[in-house]
């Protein structure tokens, strides 16, 4: 069982910036980032795996954002450059015991990022 918590969201002007933190009470082997906007699906934004640090990003943020992660900390983080008011979504954060990193066992409860225009 893996319990995690996000931090950082908040409100924000197009073109600011914030990051995003998701602190995790044990390891896993990959851990992502989703976000979830109102009337919308779920959509993956990025993916890291604990092992590599290789990663993985969804299209319409690549290049403006970026995941890290501290495996020291147990903690990842999403860094959100250049945002834009399509940004604006809950952000969860889960983790996956999966080496495919498509399964996702364990979520966060999501904290919101609102970009104004």
């Amino acid at each position: 069982q893996v319990q995690l918590v996000e931090s950082g969201g908040g409100s924000v002007q197009a073109g600011g910036s914030l990051r995003l933190s998701c602190a995790a009470s044990g390891y896993s082997a990959c851990t992502g980032w989703f976000r979830q906007a109102p009337g919308k699906e779920r959509e993956g934004v990025a993916t890291i795996y604990s092992s590599d640090f290789s990663t993985n990003y969804a299209d319409s943020v690549k290049g403006r954002f970026t995941i890290s992660r501290d495996n020291a900390e147990n903690t990842v983080y999403l860094q959100m450059n250049r945002v834009k008011p399509e940004d604006t979504a809950m952000y969860y954060c889960a983790a996956s015991s999966d080496l495919s990193c498509r399964a996702f066992a364990y979520w966060g409860q999501g904290t919101q990022v609102t970009v104004s225009s």
